[in-house]
């Protein structure tokens, strides 16, 4: 053997070869495991948006590791439209009321804006400690009513409702404005407001409150209001909280609201909101474990809620024909 092929064979078979394939080997992976990062917009802490919005990333990120989808702090639904209009967000979780003013053109042009899903129905009513005295929302007028925080929609849809009832926040109401969500529930169980406004079934705000030392009872418009609500606001639908949704909650809450919607900026790019839709349907089951109130975030909700097929994202259209939920 000549001597520049015992060098070549000793190089073959030295640590520094060994180091080589391990480079190799760790780069082989590494080029694979690329992931497109997704913001999404949520709310204020201590409101149902962060905690959903949390459980979708998780759910997301674990169905497809290419994706990255990070959770971002915003004042909520008011604040996400321009947000995801500016660019400045790929996704945003908006409340079913600000989705419909902006997308109608309410008081500003219509939003360029396109729905990724559907998120849960959002029926709307008063919380009042269980020591209350009050009864009906006529027996709130006057008094301090927590409404949500400065930019929920949450504070849209009680417009809404009271408008439908001839009620006005400002006027009937000492109506509070929280800087954070997670104030309201505080100021119910310290007595320092009658009651505080929110919607839909496992929102942490109501959560609080009925665990609370006095519990919660919860208040609603009766068969009479929602149906002057919805002769003056027909996109309002009835909706039912079930009975047991909340601690001491022994019978079901009928009321009014629409579905709130993860929307996606104009310009996401087909294939990711593709992508998207798809481990949304995929991890529908691991979603709904982690949070009862996503069980409703499914992909044929999704079809049934949106109020123009065309306002779906195309990427999100050519998945659910895929899958058979729209036609071809």
């Amino acid at each position: 053997m000549t001597a520049l092929a015992l060098v070549a064979l000793a190089l073959l078979t030295s640590p520094v070869a060994a180091w080589c394939d391990t480079v190799r080997e760790v780069s082989a992976p590494a080029a694979q495991a690329h992931q497109d990062v997704v913001s999404l917009g949520t709310a204020t802490p201590g409101g149902g948006f962060p905690v959903y919005g949390n459980a979708v990333a998780a759910s997301v990120n674990e169905i497809d590791p290419t994706l990255d989808v990070q959770t971002r702090h915003t004042k909520g639904s008011t604040e996400n439209v321009p947000l995801l209009e500016a660019g400045q967000l790929d996704l945003a979780l908006v409340q079913g009321e600000v989705a419909h003013e902006a997308l109608s053109g309410i008081g500003r042009p219509p939003a360029n804006l396109l729905i990724l899903a559907a998120m849960y129905s959002s029926p709307g009513m008063f919380v009042v400690r269980g020591d209350s005295p009050a009864r009906t929302i006529g027996d709130l007028k006057g008094q301090p009513v927590a409404f949500g925080a400065r930019g929920s929609g949450l504070v849209v849809l009680a417009r809404y409702v009271l408008d439908g009832l001839g009620l006005d926040q400002q006027r009937d109401f000492q109506a509070v404005l929280l800087d954070q969500a997670a104030d309201g529930p505080k100021l119910v169980m310290e007595g320092r407001v009658a009651a505080l406004w929110g919607a839909g079934v496992g929102w942490p705000g109501f959560a609080l409150v009925a665990r609370g030392p006095a519990g919660g009872r919860f208040i609603a418009p009766d068969a009479d209001g929602i149906k002057r609500i919805q002769a003056k606001h027909p996109f309002l639908k009835v909706m039912t909280v079930p009975a047991g949704s909340y601690p001491g909650q022994d019978a079901p809450v009928v009321s009014v609201g629409s579905w709130s919607f993860i929307m996606a900026r104009p310009t996401l790019p087909d294939e990711l909101a593709y992508r998207l839709a798809r481990a949304l349907h995929r991890g529908e089951a691991a979603l709904a474990a982690r949070l009862p109130q996503a069980r409703e975030t499914t992909a044929a909700n999704t079809v049934a809620a949106a109020p123009r097929l065309e306002l779906l994202h195309p990427g999100v259209r050519r998945y659910l024909r895929e899958i058979g939920l729209l036609r071809p």
